[in-house]
Parts: structure tokens; sequence; C-alpha cells
């Protein structure tokens, strides 16, 4: 069932279970006032006041606009509440301790909405913020270190060992190892298709990424392109650990 959790994701630190977050009042967050989840974006926050580990990605979502985040809760809650427990994870110690997530979010990360450059256009504006916040790109094509936080300075450069120990390709605009050649239509395309330019398609969990990225407006498919075609272009082959 939708957004009824339970999918497991395997990392350095052991494996997360994603939660089930229908309107469930046992199960999920069916209790959760607006103030409360608005707080779990913004702050990383839950509504017992502990933190959420950062494969929850709060650090993308806290860009987002107030606007926004209720529009979101408005249409989880207006799906079938499910009654399935959630599992619970399995990490190694000591990440398993929440109460230490605080020292994660001193090093690395950064609250608060995504503000406007006033110096570029609209559509670039549009494609930062859809990146940054709210598609959390960051969150896998950018190599993180041996604590999980994001190498800024290699953004969207992928890595060679992603989610469950996969690949993540290049996205900068890199002539060689990037997305340099590929055109802003063609950066749409690949979101809304799922499709290559060389007629190959995206696969593992890009897949699953690509057919709710299709559900974007083509406004917000060209702005993306748009954006990332103007970040630094970083040299990085990625070859799979595997």
């Amino acid at each position: 069932m939708l957004l009824a959790g339970g999918a497991g994701l395997k990392t350095p630190f052991g494996i997360f279970y994603a939660p089930n977050i229908t309107p469930d009042k046992t199960y999920a967050i069916g209790n959760w006032s607006e103030d409360d989840f608005i707080r779990a974006l913004k702050d990383g926050i839950s509504p017992n006041g502990t933190h959420y580990f950062p494969v929850f990605p709060f650090s993308a979502y806290t860009k987002m606009t107030t606007s926004d985040m209720k529009d979101l809760r408005a249409y989880i809650f207006s799906l079938p509440p499910a009654s399935v427990p959630n599992k619970p994870h399995k990490i190694n110690f000591p990440f398993n301790m929440r109460f230490l997530q605080w020292v994660w979010k001193v090093l690395y990360f950064n609250k608060g909405r995504y503000i406007p450059n006033n110096t570029k256009r609209d559509g670039w504006n549009r494609g930062a913020y859809l990146v940054n916040g709210l598609s959390h790109c960051n969150e896998c094509h950018t190599p993180r270190n041996i604590l999980g936080g994001s190498n800024s300075s290699r953004f969207l450069s992928g890595t060679p060992d992603g989610p469950e120990g996969n690949p993540v390709p290049n996205i900068t605009p890199d002539l060689e190892t990037g997305i340099g050649k590929w055109s802003d239509s063609e950066i749409a395309d690949v979101l809304n298709s799922g499709m290559l330019p060389d007629g190959d398609f995206v696969g593992g969990s890009m897949t699953e990424v690509s057919e709710n990225l299709s559900k974007l407006t083509p406004e917000d498919l060209r702005a993306i392109g748009v954006y990332l075609k103007s970040i630094p272009a970083i040299y990085n082959k990625i070859k799979s650990t595997k």
C-alpha cells in the first residue's frame, strides 16, 4: 500500500526501514498535527522530541517552503490509512543512539528554507529548489564521508558506493564523466521517461525516482535541467565497488 513503509535500505551504518507515513493513527502519523509534520521536515525532530536519523532527508526538506510542507501533509492525509507496524531499524552501534544525532546536525545540517538567488532567472531558481529540496538529488548523487555527511566540494558528482552499495552517476555538467553533453530537453526526457540520450534506460533505484519525477510539469523538468547545467562541472568517473 502506498506510503505504508517497510522497504529496507542498506547503508554502511546498518539497515534502515522506511516508516509507515499514512494517516493511520495507531501505526503511522495520523495523530500528527500540522506543526508536528512541519517540525519533522524543517528540523528533523519527531513529535516526541527525538532526532531523526539523517537517512530521512530532512536536510533537503528543510529547504521547502512552509506552504509546500502544508500541501504535502494535506495530500498524505488524503490517502487511505494502512494499519502496518513499522519495522525496527538494524543499525550498528554506536550509530543507533539517537541522542548522538544532534552531533551530526551540528556538523552537517544547515536548517532553513531555500532562498532564491535574485541574480538568476526564475527557471534557475525553480530548478535549484527542486534539486536541493523536494527532489533531494544531493542525498544520493553527492559522495559522503565516514560519518554520512555530504562532501559539498563534490556536489552531485556521483559515488561508486551509493544506496544499497550501488554506483550513483555524476550529474554535474562535466563533458566526459557527467551530463555536460546533454541538452536541457534531454535531461527533461531522462527525468520524465527514464530513457537516456543513448537509448538505454536508467536502472536501480533511479527507475522509481524517474517514475515519480515524471509527474512534474514540463516547466519543472526543464528548470531542473537549467540548474544542473549551471553547477560546477566535476570530473568523476564512477566505477562500481562491487
